[in-house]
């Protein structure tokens, strides 16, 4: 029988759920057992794919093209799997679903209710995942904190399913903030102990509490969480600060919470094999060079927009040796000057990442011309792709005025043009070139010498491409097209192989990047950044694989 872990949060968002929820994961990961990871987000949208960033962090693209919460990312990193578009439930898809059954008379003589109509759709799609999955354990985070009126009927599930499923079979972790008083110089469990009242108001009682603090509590406080919250001292645990999230697990399993989930899901205790994952930790932490990013994006005052690029760089300066220090960039601040070199001189590469419309275009568009300009390193991811086209239409080919038509449709070069089946779309949510595609790798490439295959498999989140009419204007003119999918109708990469390292993608390679098996798109950045900065006349990078560290072959998940 499958088991279930529902992971909950108190006080306020954010507070690290996720990575406690993959942290669970990995610790029984490494055990033997099988996971996958459902991620509830209690909004009224149906997913994230038209929310801005800013509101609510990054959108992650699966696999089979679920635009989701970005905490599944976080789960695929931590645990090495691929997770499908179902294990995002939000309350916008259960009430769609719901409403869809009545109207078509599904429900006839029947007042449709929260309980049981939606209460029973909510657990309906756990239970398909699980079905779908065949794994041991289903961890299911609720997004959000307890008290919220929108997260009541999942809360209200999770209680049928503890139920339904039986006590050995089901597990409640409830994770809150702990706060560090300056003034008095204490810790304060106070709120802590309020949202465990309000978890168990709704019938839900905490199995494991999870205090969320700047280091490992002392005795006192941890007494008093066992004691107000009705659980066992052995089953509070502290989720503290790390240098890096990838530690959260080990740190963890050594307060005992691997036992303390065994014994609870009456799961054998087999070995648990670290060995692997703290060499790969080891070598995140500890890092011979350095090398200074420039994140010119739209998003730059909230880290979480770009979570998934910070964190394939991250795995590919460990697999290079590398701590990567990333400035993040407004590139309006770029806009109206001759040029940014004051800005980004001090910078070993640039990266201009996804995003969409006008706003900040023309100053990414700088910071592409100061990069190709001065041999400085290179990336661009989507949007960055398409600017680079723009700016390489304007700069070399001589193109005036060339643009992409998302943000000039009056341009006299549109060099970047709708896709042809978007031109008749009019739905904004879940319309765009979504998901994985296979792309065809010119031989003789920088992007061969990275991928190393003919054939790979990236993820896509766009409605825009190379206009096919000035192909070989830009290709006479020096820009190579090193990737395109299956049938040649549809460009994915350029690169400039007289360039340092000048290399873009279509699609969002950060996506399928893991700490352990780090993206080549970026690992060849963050190699080129760092060997152009020690000197050297021309990067030395390897095909994917071939020169990475034993620890960088496998997970061993």
């Amino acid at each position: 029988m499958t088991k279930y872990v529902f992971t909950t949060g108190g006080v306020l968002s954010s507070v690290g759920k996720g990575a406690v929820t993959s942290s669970v994961g990995k610790i029984l990961q490494v055990r033997g057992f099988t996971v996958t990871v459902i991620k509830i987000d209690p909004y009224l949208n149906y997913d994230s794919g038209t929310m801005n960033p800013y509101m609510h962090g990054e959108v992650f693209v699966t696999e089979n093209g679920g635009e989701t919460d970005l905490d599944l990312g976080s789960y695929e990193r931590f645990l090495n799997i691929d997770i499908e578009k179902i294990n995002n439930i939000t309350t916008g898809q259960v009430y769609w679903q719901v409403i869809d059954r009545e109207r078509r008379g599904d429900f006839l003589g029947a007042c449709v209710q929260i309980i049981p109509h939606i209460s029973d759709e909510i657990k309906r799609r756990i239970r398909l995942v699980a079905e779908r999955s065949k794994v041991d354990v289903v961890l299911v985070e609720c997004g959000g904190t307890v008290g919220d009126i929108e997260a009541l009927p999942f809360y209200e599930a999770f209680r049928q399913m503890k139920a339904d499923e039986g006590e050995s079979n089901t597990m409640v972790v409830h994770v809150a903030l702990v706060p560090w008083l300056e003034a008095t110089g204490e810790y304060k469990t106070k709120p802590l102990q309020h949202s465990v009242q309000e978890l168990r108001r709704v019938g839900l009682p905490p199995d494991v509490i999870m205090a969320r603090s700047r280091d490992v509590l002392p005795d006192g406080p941890l007494r008093k969480i066992s004691l107000f919250g009705s659980v066992p001292l052995r089953n509070v645990f502290c989720s503290v600060d790390v240098e890096s999230i990838y530690e959260l697990p080990i740190i963890l399993d050594k307060q005992g919470l691997g036992e303390v989930v065994c014994d609870r899901l009456r799961l054998p205790h087999t070995l648990a094999r670290w060995d692997n994952w703290e060499q790969i930790v080891d070598t995140l932490k500890n890092p011979k060079h350095e090398v200074k990013i420039a994140m010119c994006g739209k998003y730059a005052e909230l880290s979480d927009s770009y979570i998934s690029i910070n964190e394939a760089l991250k795995h590919a300066g460990g697999a290079a040796g590398t701590r990567v220090l990333i400035d993040w960039i407004e590139a309006e601040v770029f806009e109206g000057k001759d040029n940014c070199k004051e800005q980004l001189a001090e910078h070993d590469g640039v990266l201009v990442p996804g995003g969409f419309g006008s706003r900040g275009a023309e100053g990414k568009i700088a910071a592409i011309r100061f990069a190709r300009e001065c041999g400085v390193p290179f990336l661009g991811i989507c949007y960055g792709f398409q600017l680079a086209t723009v700016e390489f239409a304007r700069g070399v080919v001589g193109l005036e005025g060339a643009n992409s038509t998302e943000i000039d449709e009056k341009s006299p070069h549109p060099v970047i043009d709708l896709l042809p089946e978007q031109r008749g779309v009019t739905r904004k949510g879940g319309t765009m070139r979504l998901g994985a595609y296979p792309i065809s790798v010119k031989r003789d490439s920088l992007a061969w010498r990275l991928y190393g295959h003919e054939v790979i498999y990236e993820r896509h989140r766009h409605r825009y491409e190379v206009n096919p009419e000035y192909w070989e204007k830009l290709t006479g003119a020096g820009l190579v097209f090193s990737g395109s999918t299956m049938d040649g109708s549809r460009i994915e990469i350029l690169e400039l192989p007289d360039h340092f390292f000048f290399f873009a993608t279509q699609f969002h390679p950060e996506f399928k990047s893991r700490p352990g098996r780090p993206d080549p798109a970026y690992y060849g950045f963050v190699k080129a950044c760092l060997e152009k900065k020690l000197g050297k006349s021309k990067p030395e990078i390897p095909v994917l694989g071939v020169d990475y560290p034993a620890a960088f072959t496998t997970l061993g998940s």
